[in-house]
């Protein structure tokens, strides 16, 4: 593809600590002071017990509780038909050896038949009862979440792990589910089934429904108990190998280009390789004292058979029941043995959705904004996060009046020292500035402060502007109207599965198709975008595009490169026509002619009062720029314009130099 080649920049920095460092931090993210992603609510639940919380995201599920009970009445009747025809079929096996006539056996038979057929038909209509209910209730919560997502602090996201937030809207979202039909359910029905039983028993024999009593009690309550306890630790530390592994093997897709580059691929598998033997092994020990539940579960029903037999026995003896009772005695614990066998597993079942429940349920406690000034592009009033329209609605009607400026600010993750300290900037509406220094010293971060994603750790980020008023924080602006006036392009920005024209329309759902092929041709992706052919339409913008270190692609999906890729969200960038353009590293994968050429884009041909800062390595193109910050050591060393910096910061220069005759040769 014209003018891509591996990145080859040259910059104030070192390239072997830059992909290497830089693959590092993309990989774990910012770290907390304890190891975990910055931000990420201290423990796990917020403070919530395991049960509080499962209660808490149960209730948010909202399962229905008549269908969540025919579920249960249904699969009570399943199991009770189970249990009826091994009590029917040992009565009817006793009385037929008995040589009756056979008109005394018919109830018997055609009741083994009908217990048969609807043992069968009850636990299919008890499937489908009961997963309508999970499903149900996973669609509720995973739309909860993702509205609640979008509707708080945009820190709540951004504060998780790639690999942990994948794993608490994916995994533990479907453990919540799970926990209806394989941990609530299985108690419903076996706390039914064997009340009906013991009350059976009781009829034909109190002495064996006391003993059915006593020994499905303990089989219900003392043996799950067991499980759930023995378990715990063991379903925790699987819960946390899981999410590891997640990270890990995220990390490789996304950063293996730099992984390769510094040479760490081997060391990341290998780390994949760790977190799976761990998680392998936490499985194993998890099993462990679910296993040993299940047998003491058998044991307790075992002693339950034996029990109703003896007393049975005697009871034939003396003459106050009959034999073919004694068969049913016998049968029905051995029967009822099946249904508290699960129970075990229903408790370990019970205990993952209640660790699952405390990861998820921060998300739902994320706070929303309430009472901050809500800015709108358009006059007319549109309620955010919730907030009638009415409420503290500010209107913006100029947008070329926006006008940012940082005051002694400090910028970094949340629970982490600031990465950067002291910046002062003044972004008035067309001014360009480059920002520019070895890999990790804060400048994404910095980026994504200006943006109003971080908040500000020190300082203060202002907004002046037209129809505005002056000196309005950022803190006390709602982010998701903010995200019209400044446009953020991060390096890990996505691209969509989707067609060239709605991934460019993420930035700007009503732009035209000229819009959009004018935004690709200043990205410099005019050719390429020509290039394209759909077979139904004939244009470039109905092709469907992937990113090749993303998910499996469908048939048809036209792969991007690392340039490709970096230069079509640069031209979503232009689309969004934000007043405040933020973009990070433009210039990714390109040779340095093709780099030089989209950061002077991005920097020179602006519309007008539209204003630009750039991080990048490449410093031929910054002439264009009206101020160019060197960032190091978390601090602003040098500031001024290209001119001034090659005149007076000799680190500067030097790079400068090197890139010049990296061009020349």
């Amino acid at each position: 593809m014209t003018g891509e080649k591996s990145e080859g920049r040259v910059g104030p920095r070192d390239q072997a600590a830059r992909t290497g460092a830089a693959a590092g931090d993309r990989a774990g993210g910012p770290a907390g002071p304890s190891g975990g992603r910055a931000g990420e609510p201290a423990g796990p639940s917020g403070g919530l017990t395991g049960p509080a919380a499962l209660l808490g995201v149960l209730g948010q599920m909202r399962p229905d509780p008549w269908r969540l009970l025919l579920g249960a009445v249904t699969g009570a009747a399943a199991v009770s038909c189970s249990i009826a025809l091994l009590g029917v079929s040992g009565w009817l096996i006793t009385r037929a050896a008995q040589q009756p006539p056979i008109l005394f056996l018919m109830v018997a038979i055609v009741g083994v038949r009908a217990f048969g057929i609807g043992r069968g038909v009850l636990r299919y209509a008890e499937r489908l009862i009961s997963h309508d209910v999970a499903l149900r209730g996973v669609v509720r919560l995973r739309e909860i979440l993702f509205a609640r997502l979008a509707a708080a602090d945009q820190t709540v996201a951004a504060g998780l792990k790639r690999g942990d937030l994948l794993a608490r809207l994916g995994a533990d979202v479907d453990e919540l589910g799970d926990v209806i039909v394989r941990g609530v359910l299985p108690f419903f029905t076996a706390l039914i089934t064997a009340a009906a039983s013991v009350v059976a028993l009781w009829m034909i024999l109190p002495e064996a429904g006391m003993i059915l009593a006593a020994t499905t009690l303990m089989a219900i309550v003392a043996v799950p108990y067991v499980a759930g306890i023995g378990g715990r630790r063991d379903v925790i530390g699987t819960a946390q190998a899981r999410t590891k592994m997640s990270e890990n093997v995220l990390a490789l897709f996304d950063n293996l280009p730099e992984l390769t580059v510094s040479g760490r691929t081997a060391e990341q598998v290998a780390q994949i390789a760790r977190s799976d033997d761990r998680l392998s092994a936490g499985l194993d020990r998890a099993a462990r004292p679910a296993a040993g539940a299940a047998g003491l579960g058998s044991a307790v029903m075992s002693a339950a058979v034996l029990g109703c037999l003896v007393v049975g026995t005697q009871a034939v003896a003396d003459g106050r029941i009959r034999e073919v009772a004694l068969a049913v005695l016998t049968f029905v614990p051995l029967a009822l043995a099946e249904v508290v066998a699960v129970l075990p597993a229903a408790a370990v079942s019970l205990v993952r959705a209640a660790q699952a429940a405390r990861r998820v349920a921060p998300m739902l406690e994320a706070p929303v904004p309430d009472g901050r000034r809500t800015l709108e592009v358009q006059a007319r009033p549109v309620p955010i996060g919730g907030l009638p329209a009415s409420r503290g609605l500010r209107v913006v009607r100029e947008l070329p009046g926006l006008h940012l400026r940082a005051q002694n600010l400090a910028a970094g993750w949340p629970g982490r020292e600031p990465a950067v300290r002291g910046v002062d900037l003044d972004l008035a509406p067309g001014r360009r500035i480059a920002v520019v220094g070895p890999s990790g010293q804060g400048k994404s971060t910095l980026l994504r402060t200006l943006a109003g994603l971080l908040p500000a750790a020190q300082g203060h980020m202002l907004m002046d502007g037209t129809d505005v008023g002056d000196g309005i924080d950022l803190a006390d602006v709602h982010t998701r109207s903010l995200r019209a006036l400044v446009h953020l392009t991060a390096d890990d920005s996505h691209v969509f599965g989707t067609t060239v024209r709605e991934n460019l329309r993420v930035a700007k759902k009503d732009a035209s198709d000229e819009d959009l092929v004018e935004a690709l041709g200043r990205a410099g992706l005019g050719e390429w975008i020509e290039g394209l052919t759909d077979g139904a339409s004939g244009t470039g913008l109905d092709v469907v595009v992937g990113d090749p270190a993303g998910p499996g692609q469908g048939a048809g999906t036209h792969l991007l490169s690392g340039g490709i890729r970096r230069r079509l969200l640069l031209a979503r960038a232009f689309v969004s026509g934000a007043p405040v353009l933020l973009v990070d590293e433009p210039a990714e994968h390109l040779d340095p002619a093709t780099a030089d050429d989209l950061v002077a884009e991005v920097l020179g041909s602006s519309r007008a009062g539209q204003t630009a800062v750039v991080v990048t390595h490449r410093l031929s193109p910054l002439a264009l720029a009206d101020e160019v910050l060197v960032v190091d050591h978390g601090s602003v060393v040098a500031r001024g314009t290209h001119d001034e910096l090659i005149a007076t910061y000799p680190p500067y220069r030097s790079a400068w130099a090197a890139e010049r005759s990296e061009q020349a040769a």
